[in-house]
């Protein structure tokens, strides 16, 4: 792994994860050489649907990146801001696909930016092989009965497999 850059510092790398994907395990080990430490936030939103509850996502990060040095993962209730406050955080990192995502991400790290001015945000593009994945084209793809496979970690696909069997 690369070695992180001068005044690298602790990320925050915050989402739902659900579930989490092959892009998702990119973008970590991606922040994770550019910064010494980078935790992964696991959202929970109770007004969200979700297909997999909090702690089973928090467990299938944990899973996926075992053995990537510096890398956390944590449960994260409320504001990104707060658990960047909470866990020590001073930049947040997001991924962006496209232009969408871009001018959504650009709004949020401004917002953020008010609330919390020493957190800066860094965007960052997913490798090509995993540009086009979300986790809701998974989670769609796993429930009318395909096969994610090619686009989750190994532990997601058998949990998925086990919520969603095929025929």
């Amino acid at each position: 792994m690369a070695t992180p850059a001068r005044g690298a510092r602790h990320a925050l790398f915050p989402g739902t994860f659900d579930p989490p994907t092959l892009g998702h395990v990119d973008l970590v080990v991606r922040a994770r050489a550019l910064f010494a430490r980078v935790t992964v936030a696991v959202a929970h939103n109770p007004e969200k649907r979700t297909m997999f509850v909090p702690e089973e996502r928090v467990a299938m990060l944990r899973e996926a990146l075992a053995g990537v040095e510096g890398v956390e993962v944590a449960l994260s209730h409320g504001l990104v801001v707060d658990a960047c406050r909470e866990l020590g955080a001073d930049v947040i990192v997001r991924g962006v696909r496209g232009g969408a995502d871009f001018d959504y991400e650009v709004a949020m790290a401004r917002t953020n930016r008010v609330m919390q001015p020493e957190v800066d945000t860094v965007l960052l593009a997913p490798a090509p092989e995993h540009a086009h994945l979300s986790s809701t084209l998974v989670r769609q793809i796993a429930s009318l009965g395909g096969d994610a496979t090619p686009f989750v970690p190994p532990t997601v696909a058998a949990r998925g497999a086990r919520r969603f069997p095929r025929s």
